[in-house]
Formats: structure tokens, C-alpha cells, sequence
């Protein structure tokens, strides 16, 4: 029997707010243990709660940009679980009523049209604190607490169940991820636990509707260990349920050392939670003219731009897409085009050139040290024959290292380009005068020798002649 999997994600989204979402302790990240806490976010007898104005901007943003409605009348809720990292008892979320709901995103898989993933909600809630095991003054052998990141703003995406395969999955994910750190609300760091998600997987036999029992896997930090961990887990419930076994719906953990997802605890209905309104927040009423102010405030999303690139640039689908991988990365090409640099051109040293320079540094795109306007310039210089673009590959290593212009590094060190006929005339006469077999085994036909030419002459001249004047010379002269 085959088995169709069926795949819903829960992504926890931390905001990049300055304080945390009901006081006013810094969210900053790698601090002290317990440093960055007050009577609210330890959960003291009589503190009370004070919403964060900006969370509710980047949610209302989040949820624009993933094609939510955005609800007039939101409320606060009480998560009633116990476990150590949660001081109040509760986690303050929303159940009933979330900021955003009925959303969709479109993935596209090389090879298969484009799929509409539903979201059935995006709500604004609380992280816990976290446990500590070892490695600790005075309890080498023992746990503690640290309640730094209680408190800190998440937004919670809930999928539809509509993903059907691991890829799904992890396309959706990287969309959403590329979203939420294009507004600039999220920092998308998945290693420090600012994008993390849960998914929960069931199968059912193909040609039937009704849904198998799901297990949910916690806390997957990777995109690599969210496909690996769904695929596991799709395989793991086969094989229990064709040896005569029974899923049974519960949490499980994935072990990245191992491949594998081992059971935590049973999994628990919203029942179990006794999710009631929280009576120390009012119901937060958000208007039109909120909704449509922060609609005005978004910037061109990545879709969008991707699309632009396409239609007015007239870049290929797939240079679009690398181009704007980040909204950094955009903001350079668009600012290399503007300087004057072809887009075609300016878009290849970005995904060449540029790409591998900040790979081997580890630099990010914002910190590139040759400017769009630099490379705009260093294509100019190609353009007009002033260097060869083998030769630009040693301006652009000069730009790099010392930041200054590319016309500067040409001059300094002697690079200009030699389109001077006379001068590659004689260079050609010499080389072939020193290979009369390759020229005898050209003219026999053997038209694959043509570059054996090109190549002595360019190294003769140390990558200095045009290789268009080389081109034509040589096609005279090799003809006798």
C-alpha cells in the first residue's frame, strides 16, 4: 500500500524588538544568566503585563505580507502548562481570537507549478525561559534556569495541513523565513533559536481523505534537519503501521547526531491547556487605518521585486531569484544598475565575482568593501576596452583588498588594455613562428588549435590584449 504524507508547520518567530513583549528587560541575546529580568517577566505575585506596541506592528506587517486578514478585536490568552522554565504556571498567548488569520503562501518547486499553502494563523505570544544542563558554577551535575528569554516577543505561523512532502515543507519554510527577515522583524537566526519550527506529520493510504494520527516534532532549527527530520518521521509511522502497529499522537524530538525522532511526552488537545482570557490584558482593537498605515509602511516584498527584476530589467528567472535572496543583496544590485552598470553584467559579479569574495571572508553583502557604484564602474572600464574582463578580475581582487577605485588600481599597476594591432600583430608572428606545427595542423583543419593561439598570445601579452582583436588577427593570419 502506499501512503500519502500529510505535513502542518508551526513556526516560532522572535521579533528583533528592543524589549521584550510585556516589560520592558532587553531581548539582546548571550547575556548572564537571569541578567535581563523584573517582577513580569519571573512571574512575581502582583506584576502585571504591559503590552509591547511595536510587536503588534511587526504582527500586523507578518500578516499583510502573507496575504492574512488582520482581526479588529484580538485577545490574550492563558496557556496553562507547568514545567520549570515557566514561572507564571501560564504562557500568555492567544487562542480564540489570533491577530491574524486565513493567510497563504505559494511555493515553487523546481519542475512543478507554483502551490498555495494555506496559513490558518499568525498570533503574538510569550517564549518561555530555558533550561540549563551541566557546565554550571556549583552544579556541574545538576540543571538551572535561565529566565533571560522569557518574555521575549515570538509570533507563532500556523500551516494548513496542505504540505505534502519534506521539499514542501522546507520551500515554505525558507519563503517565510525570507519574508520575516526582509521586513526586518525577525533576524532569522535559526542556530540562536530565533526561527524555529514544529512540524507535525501523519500519512494515510493514497486515494483516501481521512488523516492519519500525527506526531509533532519540537523545536527543528535547520532547514536541513526539518527535511530530514519529516522524512524520518514519514517512514517511521510506515513501518509501524504495515509491521501492525498504531501511531499514537504525541511529541517527539529529532536527534540530529542520529537522524532519528524519539518520543518526549504525549501529545496534549488545546483542552488540556484550559486556555482562558488572560484578565490582566484588555482586547487589543486594531482599526483600518492601522491595518492600512502599516500596509503603507511594507516594503517591496521579495516576490514582488523578483518580479520587477524579470519585467523591467529583463533578468532571467533564475538570476531573479539568487538576486534577491536577501533584501541587502537587492539593495546592492539596484544600487550597482543605478550607477550605471548593465544589469545583466552587474547581476553575474554579484553571483560570481562578489558571492565567492564574501564566502572566503565570511563578510555579509552589507559590509561588502567595493561599493555598487565600484563595480558599476569596474564595468564601464570593460565596456569601453580599457581592460579585458580577465584583467577586471585583478582590479576587483585590488578593489577589494585596498577599497579604492578600479581606474586607480589600472593605472597604478599598468593594466590597461592593449588594442593596439601593431602590437598584437607582432606578438601573434611570434608565436606562430615558434608553433609551425600548430599553425600546419590549424590550416589542415584541425579548428580546435584556433585556441592553443588565443591562449599564447593573451598569456604573451599577460592578459592584456583585447581578446576581440586577437580573435580577428589570429583568423588572418592562421588562414596564410
Amino acid at each position: 500500500m502506499k501512503y500519502q504524507p500529510v505535513i502542518g508547520l508551526e513556526v516560532h518567530v522572535q521579533l528583533k524588538t528592543d524589549t521584550k513583549i510585556f516589560c520592558g528587560c532587553s531581548t539582546q541575546f548571550g547575556s548572564e544568566p537571569n541578567s535581563q529580568t523584573c517582577p513580569v517577566c519571573l512571574g512575581l505575585p502582583g506584576a502585571l503585563p504591559v503590552l509591547n506596541k511595536k510587536v503588534v506592528e511587526f504582527a500586523i506587517k507578518a500578516g499583510l505580507s502573507t496575504n492574512c486578514s488582520i482581526t479588529p478585536r484580538s485577545i490574550f490568552a492563558r496557556k496553562n502548562y507547568f514545567y520549570p522554565d515557566l514561572p507564571k504556571g501560564y504562557q500568555i498567548s492567544q487562542f480564540e481570537d489570533p491577530i491574524c488569520q486565513w493567510g497563504w503562501l505559494d511555493i515553487h518547486l523546481e519542475r512543478h507549478e507554483p502551490k498555495r499553502i494555506g496559513i490558518t494563523r499568525i498570533h503574538m505570544e510569550e517564549d518561555a525561559g530555558k533550561l540549563v544542563h551541566g557546565d554550571l558554577p556549583g552544579l556541574e551535575n545538576g540543571s538551572g534556569v535561565d529566565l533571560n528569554r522569557a518574555c521575549t516577543p515570538l509570533l507563532e505561523v500556523v500551516s494548513e495541513p496542505d504540505l505534502r512532502s519534506s521539499d514542501e515543507a522546507v520551500s515554505y519554510l525558507k519563503q517565510l523565513h525570507q519574508i520575516v527577515t526582509w521586513l526586518g522583524i525577525c533576524d532569522g537566526n535559526m542556530e540562536e533559536g530565533s526561527f524555529r519550527c514544529d512540524a507535525n506529520v501523519s500519512v494515510m493510504p493514497v486515494g483516501t481523505d481521512k488523516l492519519g494520527t500525527r506526531a509533532e516534532i519540537k523545536n527543528v532549527n535547520s532547514f536541513k534537519f526539518v527535511k530530514q527530520a519529516i522524512e524520518y518521521e514519514i517512514q517511521r509511522q510506515i513501518d509501524l503501521i504495515e509491521d501492525g502497529g498504531t501511531v499514537v499522537q504525541e511529541t517527539r524530538l529529532f536527534d540530529p547526531n542520529s537522524g532519528t525522532t524519539r518520543s518526549m511526552r504525549s501529545k496534549e488537545e488545546a483542552h488540556d491547556y484550559r486556555y482562558f482570557p488572560d484578565p490582566d490584558l484588555v482586547p487589543l482593537v486594531i482599526d483600518d487605518a492601522w491595518v492600512e498605515r502599516s500596509r503603507r509602511e511594507l516594503p517591496e516584498l521579495p516576490g514582488q521585486r523578483r518580479q520587477r527584476f524579470m519585467d523591467t530589467l529583463g533578468l532571467p528567472e533564475y538570476d531573479a531569484e539568487v538576486l534577491t535572496a536577501s533584501r541587502a543583496l537587492a539593495d546592492y544590485f539596484e544600487a550597482g544598475v543605478a550607477a550605471g552598470g548593465n544589469a545583466k553584467a552587474v547581476g553575474n559579479w554579484i553571483m560570481g565575482e562578489i558571492t565567492r569574495a564574501l564566502n572566503d571572508s565570511g563578510t555579509a553583502i552589507e559590509a561588502c568593501p567595493v561599493a555598487p557604484a565600484q563595480l558599476a564602474e569596474l564595468l564601464k572600464l570593460i565596456d569601453n576596452g580599457t581592460i579585458s574582463g580577465k584583467i577586471a578580475k585583478t582590479v576587483f581582487d585590488g578593489m577589494w583588498k585596498s577599497g579604492k577605485a578600479p581606474l586607480a588600481i589600472v593605472e597604478e599597476q599598468g593594466l590597461v588594455q592593449v588594442s593596439d594591432s601593431g602590437a598584437i600583430e607582432k606578438i601573434i608572428d611570434e608565436i606562430m613562428a615558434a608553433n609551425v606545427g600548430q599553425v600546419e595542423e590549424y590550416r589542415a583543419g584541425k579548428d580546435k588549435v584556433f585556441g592553443f593561439f588565443v591562449g599564447q598570445t593573451m598569456k604573451a601579452s599577460k592578459g592584456k590584449a583585447n581578446p576581440a582583436v586577437v580573435n580577428e588577427l589570429l583568423l588572418i593570419k592562421l588562414k596564410g
